[in-house]
């Protein structure tokens, strides 16, 4: 593994830590698991022009320790009923992903402002997994192995700029990819998590039922839409996966709070403020 050294130099009022790669070809070099792990070593050696911005990170049930978050993926249209009423035939589709920045993740609790450019912030419940360990690749049966745990998360979305953008067959990133808008409760270790195949998911709007359904509604489970999203790219440890969500989605105002869990693991509680200046 890569050996810490503390760099010097004169007139810069701090110390910089790099980290030494070990020589091509030896014992430490052979141990690196993966391509990223070279890039995690590399990227250590280098010194910045600015402070390099904060690491993301959801909170662990039970812990102080938090979970570093890499990328966030989403499942698009993964339950039956929500995709016939965003005006998809979900029998014919394959899954198909899209992407929110890492730092758009926010713990529970939380407010997030209304955001600008939008009249129409819509919520999205659904579940959380955490890859704890990275591959390509990954047939369906492996798929668990690689999963640290999991939580639930509302998938944040200015609907009336992702219609927009799909009308003229441009990417959703402007109405998805926008900031805080990924709330996620406190991640539970799989060890911990009852199912991730079945189980009530809901949420509530000033405790107003509005999407109730059951895991075993997805399309595409999760065992099939981790091991297809890794035949892409390959999944990194801190990758976060959102699964999907039911029909029943809807408008929020400022001043609304929205509730939502899936059986067996915790709560989550958003609320919206008023309107991002």
């Amino acid at each position: 593994m890569p050996v810490p050294s503390a760099v010097f130099r004169s007139g810069v009022q701090h110390i910089l830590t790099r980290w030494v790669l070990p020589n091509p070809g030896s014992r430490e070099f052979e141990k690196a698991a993966s391509f990223h792990d070279l890039q995690d070593m590399q990227s250590g050696c280098m010194a910045y022009v600015i402070p390099p911005p904060p690491q993301p990170s959801v909170a662990v049930q039970g812990s102080d320790a938090r979970f570093p978050v890499r990328r966030v993926f989403c499942v698009g249209r993964n339950y039956a009923a929500h995709a016939r009423e965003m005006g998809r035939d979900p029998d014919r589709e394959p899954p198909f992903f899209f992407t929110k920045p890492a730092d758009a993740v926010v713990d529970s609790g939380v407010t997030v402002p209304y955001p600008p450019e939008t009249g129409n912030l819509q919520y999205e419940i659904e579940l959380v997994v955490a890859i704890g360990t990275g591959g390509a690749n990954i047939p369906p049966a492996n798929v668990y192995d690689h999963i640290w745990g999991a939580s639930v998360g509302i998938d944040l979305t200015r609907r009336d700029l992702q219609m927009a953008a799909r009308e003229l067959g441009r990417p959703w990133d402007w109405g998805k990819a926008f900031d805080m808008s990924a709330p996620v409760a406190p991640l539970v270790p799989l060890q911990d998590v009852p199912s991730l195949e079945k189980g009530r998911i809901w949420l509530a709007v000033n405790g107003e039922m509005k999407q109730e359904a059951d895991l075993a509604d997805m399309i595409w489970p999760v065992r099939d839409h981790i091991s297809i999203l890794s035949r892409s790219m390959a999944l990194c440890p801190g990758d976060l996966v959102m699964t999907g969500t039911p029909a029943g989605v809807g408008s929020v105002v400022a001043g609304d709070i929205l509730t939502g869990a899936v059986d067996g693991l915790p709560e989550i509680t958003t609320p919206i403020g008023t309107r991002a200046s």
